[in-house]
């Protein structure tokens, strides 16, 4: 039998919603997998250091990591890096505050905070959980000495969403997360192209590729792979992907389910 791919997203896939911990159920599930000679990947976009925790919960081969920007495998060295040009991204980051918005520049290092606190609470709550996990690199918006690979920002009832976007819109594609937050990956990158790579680069045929996701930003990856299995709770914009059976209705062995903390992988043939 030929080895298959599979790609996982981070939060609300292979992270419980519940106890924000990798189910044993999953745990099992993938290790099983691995020992059948097929490769398991992380496909998040989370920049690769915030990913450290999750590599250390499970058996993986590698990851894809801030919606296509960087992939490394398993042993840490980084085979693609793409970074936003350096005086583009100092463009950004005064075009972010000049529309009323705040933010997260994501890099592979770290994530990087503007000094001063918020005026928006999220990116508040943002920064306390991320400095907890060591993640935050010690160096504000006002330092042009770094680059990053994408941003997300955050908006409230001031933010001139079409100032921003309109800006962005020549080299930066925005995913909108819902609930003001907002997602901004360079174009040309996603969670598929980073799959596409992949591909290629172990020799696996894309009928093989398996993608497992709940979130907007998994939307490129949906798009891109031959088998696409949705978790149960998701975002609106998957739902066309949801597997249907002759009658139009869902295919319930297609889809993850997240109960009580336990993450059932239904109807799998790994």
């Amino acid at each position: 039998m030929k080895r298959k791919a599979l790609f996982f997203d981070v939060d609300g896939t292979l992270l419980s919603e519940i106890t924000h911990q990798v189910p044993e159920s999953a745990k099992r599930a993938l290790s099983e997998t691995r020992k059948r000679g097929n490769l398991v990947f992380i496909n998040s976009g989370r920049g690769y250091g915030f990913l450290r925790d999750i590599e250390q919960m499970i058996e993986h081969d590698g990851c894809l990591c801030g919606c296509g920007t960087c992939v490394a495998d398993a042993e840490g060295h980084i085979h693609l890096q793409y970074r936003i040009p350096h005086e583009r991204g100092i463009e950004i980051k005064k075009a972010v505050l000049r529309y009323g918005f705040d933010g997260i520049l994501e890099a592979t290092e770290g994530n990087y905070f503007r000094e001063e606190l918020s005026w928006i609470p999220k990116v508040n709550e943002f920064r306390k959980a991320q400095v907890a996990t060591g993640f935050v690199v010690d160096k504000g918006w006002n330092d042009n000495s770094y680059d990053y690979d994408k941003l997300c920002v955050m908006a409230d009832e001031h933010s001139d969403r079409d100032g921003l976007f309109h800006f962005l819109e020549p080299d930066m594609v925005v995913i909108d997360r819902g609930d003001n937050f907002y997602e901004c990956v360079p174009k040309g990158y996603s969670k598929a192209t980073a799959i596409e790579w992949t591909l290629r680069h172990y020799g696996i045929d894309f009928e093989d590729s398996y993608v497992f996701g709940d979130s907007s930003n998994d939307l490129s990856m949906f798009e891109y792979a031959k088998h696409a299995v949705l978790m149960g709770r998701h975002d609106a914009v998957l739902e066309p992907y949801a597997p249907r059976d002759k009658n139009g209705g869902r295919r319930r062995d297609r889809i993850c389910n997240e109960r009580a903390g336990t993450y059932q992988i239904v109807g799998t043939m790994w």
